[in-house]
């Protein structure tokens, strides 16, 4: 249990320690997604600076927020395109 625990959480593990795993990953994953074309050098720009913002937790939630702001952009050049 709790006893046999020496040392503070952030001696134990370091926030910093967890804050450069989580960024390496989603830079990871956004470097990923500009190479395969799934999404555009800007919108790597955008996610790339709000990730190192800090908001995004985690993988999944950077993901969902790259799937909703690539379709509000799809919604947009389809209001474009039928005006």
């Amino acid at each position: 249990g709790r006893g046999k625990r020496r040392g503070t959480k952030e001696a134990r593990m370091p926030t910093k320690v967890l804050w450069i795993r989580r960024q390496r990953v989603l830079r990871r994953l956004l470097a990923k997604y500009r190479a395969a074309n799934k999404i555009t050098k800007q919108l790597y720009h955008h996610f790339y600076l709000a990730s190192k913002g800090n908001q995004f937790k985690n993988k999944r939630v950077l993901i969902e927020a790259i799937y909703k702001k690539k379709t509000e952009k799809d919604k947009q050049t389809q209001l474009v395109k039928q005006a």
